[in-house]
């Protein structure tokens, strides 16, 4: 765990030293300021009020100890090993085999589950993945994403200016100063690709970090690890029909996975590797 910790931070570190970069590419700071001020707002209002979005989004319903017994009881069971307060539960209608959690910290957070996960798993599993959900919220990775998201929105606010400063004949001072047409081109273009690269990357560090915390909140990582193996074989059965692929870092594992090269831009490490470290821990 203290190895994907690590890694956060280098790679939140990166980011920001990006972001100086940009702005010193930029040629001064007005632009880079106004462009921070808007995408701190942007992100604010994302992290304040993300988790009433996205359960919209997803049609959640809330449920209680009476309509969902046994999700509700595993999942109080799992807040209280992880010393945190009992989150809402909600059930997402759809037979993609999936959960998320979601909200500004724990005191204000959601555990979703598919109505598909409840199905295909058994208690142990569903526990499994109730703790790694559980974790994100210990770990309060919203507020991390919501972190690195407004350093990338930064970035690809100020390329966008960049872009269109190329197009209409000009791009602040940087002619008059003798800025390079190969400097632009990596501002306007290169430079958000590697940003949103890096908030992927760090994306993926907290899989990876929830996954240990819930095997060691449990003192199980098998649950986990069988689980995660379930949803790699039902994920192409029962496809996630609704909701964005912008959403897709909450989820356990990723209902818009792609092939290929796609693979580099996902949200989630490969689930083989997850198990692979899950079976090797002792918890």
């Amino acid at each position: 765990m203290i190895k994907n910790q690590l890694k956060t931070v280098v790679l939140l570190g990166l980011l920001t030293g990006v972001l100086l970069w940009v702005g010193n590419l930029m040629g001064g700071m007005r632009g880079l300021t106004f462009a921070l001020f808007f995408a701190i707002l942007l992100n604010f209002g994302s992290y304040w009020f993300s988790d009433k979005i996205v359960l919209r989004m997803y049609r959640a319903k809330e449920v209680n100890e009476e309509s969902a017994h046994r999700l509700f009881k595993l999942v109080k069971e799992v807040s209280h090993l992880a010393n945190i307060p009992m989150p809402k539960v909600y059930i997402i209608p759809t037979d993609n085999s999936n959960a998320f959690a979601t909200g500004r910290d724990p005191k204000h957070a959601a555990v979703a589950c598919t109505a598909g996960i409840l199905k295909l798993m058994n208690d142990e599993e569903l526990k499994g993945v109730i703790a790694h959900e559980v974790s994100h919220i210990k770990n309060r990775d919203t507020l991390i994403q919501a972190v690195a998201a407004t350093i990338t929105g930064v970035i690809a606010y100020v390329a966008m200016i960049a872009r269109w400063g190329a197009i209409f004949g000009g791009f602040g001072g940087r002619d008059r100063r003798g800025g390079s047409g190969l400097e632009l081109l990596m501002l306007a273009i290169v430079t958000p690709i590697i940003a949103a690269i890096i908030q992927l990357a760090i994306s993926r560090s907290r899989e990876y970090i929830a996954d240990e915390s819930a095997a060691k909140t449990l003192h199980n990582s098998y649950g986990l690890a069988d689980a995660l193996e379930k949803l790699e074989h039902d994920a192409a059965r029962h496809p996630m029909r609704f909701g964005s692929p912008s959403t897709a870092h909450l989820f356990i594992a990723n209902p818009f996975s792609g092939r290929g090269m796609m693979k580099l831009l996902s949200t989630h490490p490969p689930l083989q590797e997850r198990v692979k470290k899950l079976r090797g821990m002792r918890v």
